[in-house]
């Protein structure tokens, strides 16, 4: 029976934990599998429920975290590795930066069959500068060359590791689409919807637009913040923003804000002339979702951002930057509005398109679940996933 270890960067809300969480509790009969995860930011909200959810007891590597310190991750290292000796894998598979690193490093030190990477975003775009870009750059091209395999989660992702950045030749390069449970975001939605609604205390015929994700630089929030003081200044309907999630950007938001003149509402704290709430995390996500009519994001770069699907799955209008793999799951033009990254002026034209048009969000409500469902069944990835460990071991064999 092949083992397969699965190693994530850490726990935290995001599209690599179900990922994971999936290949690790249904590949099937035919695999044993044990899922070793990092440590999240205090920052972060923990995703150990949506593991343990699925019946995953996840195994810590203490020292393994998101920032780079060489004493923990080297500490980290060996701990893989002596688990990578106890538990004798047939296949390694690594998700994210720090996990894809470590892990695959320990991997090649035990001659495991079949090392696989997934890239769920990059970071050689829009993160650092030209030098610390070109380390990390050579660090995965090496660690590309010793791998099996690297997976992308959409095509235009896998061009860029490919062709743009050279990471890994086309041959070695796979797509796998990111596939996700979306019962919930498409069960008691009427309910759903009251209930936050009536939570936030807004009105039927309210328009409420929510940005969800870490508030971190990357994510952009600014310019959302710039693109809603404008809407203010244009629109005819009722308005309010929904800035869901938390991070390290937090106190920076609220000074942008402020610096904007645009008031806010903390948590539960509610003020009826403020046109933005800060909720924080939410767990039950499908709740906000359902309560929303708009799903933002302004990030300056991506992979395969769970928010998006979820939304579609919910029949929610979706405006968005283009940026990753973004193009790659959604319908441009029938189940989202598209904009470069950093275009203020088309993103504020496209939100304000959809708080205005009624019958264009009626027309996302309709398309977009049936495409969402089509597309990013989790089952779907977990047997493609199954479908390249099978090939990838009898190759090895």
């Amino acid at each position: 029976m092949p083992r397969v270890l699965q190693i994530i960067n850490r726990l935290n809300l995001g599209g690599p934990t179900f990922i994971a969480g999936y290949l690790t509790a249904y590949l099937g009969e035919g695999y044993e599998t044990m899922l070793l995860a990092g440590q999240k930011d205090d920052s972060e909200e923990s995703s150990e429920f949506i593991v343990r959810n699925m019946g995953i007891t996840p195994r810590y590597i203490n020292n393994m975290r998101r920032e780079i310190n060489w004493k923990d991750d080297r500490i980290a290292y060996k701990e893989i590795d002596a688990i990578i000796k106890e538990f004798k894998p047939d296949i390694v598979h690594t998700h994210a930066a720090k996990a894809g690193t470590l892990g695959r490093l320990a991997a090649i030190n035990n001659n495991v069959p079949v090392i696989l990477h997934t890239f769920h975003g990059h970071v050689f775009e829009g993160y650092f500068g030209k030098l610390k870009t070109a380390v990390f750059l050579n660090i995965e091209r090496y660690l590309a060359w010793r791998s099996s395999g690297i997976i992308a989660i959409s095509k235009v992702q896998k061009e860029e590791l490919s062709q743009k950045f050279k990471v890994a030749s086309e041959k070695k390069s796979f797509v796998i689409p990111l596939g996700i449970d979306l019962e919930k975001f498409q069960i008691n939605q009427k309910e759903k919807r009251t209930d936050f609604r009536e939570q936030y205390h807004l009105s039927n015929d309210t328009i409420a637009v929510g940005i969800i994700g870490r508030i971190v630089p990357i994510k952009n929030h600014q310019l959302f913040l710039d693109c809603w003081k404008e809407i203010l200044s244009k629109t005819t309907k009722k308005v309010h923003a929904f800035i869901i999630g938390d991070g390290e950007d937090r106190e920076v938001i609220f000074e942008y804000c402020r610096k904007l003149n645009l008031t806010y509402n903390l948590g539960s704290d509610y003020n009826q002339e403020n046109t933005i709430t800060f909720t924080s995390w939410i767990i039950d996500i499908d709740k906000p979702v359902a309560g929303l009519d708009i799903i933002a994001l302004t990030s300056n770069n991506e992979g395969t951002p769970v928010s998006l699907i979820e939304a579609q799955a919910a029949g929610k209008a979706v405006v968005s930057t283009n940026v990753g793999g973004i193009r790659d799951i959604v319908i441009e033009g029938e189940t989202a509005l598209l904009s470069p990254k950093e275009d203020r002026e088309l993103f504020s034209k496209n939100l304000l398109e959809l708080i205005e048009n009624e019958s264009i969000r009626n027309k996302m409500a309709t398309s977009s679940p049936s495409f969402a469902e089509a597309s990013f069944g989790y089952m779907k990835m977990v047997e493609n996933h199954r479908q390249l460990y099978s090939r990838l071991l009898s190759e090895k064999r």
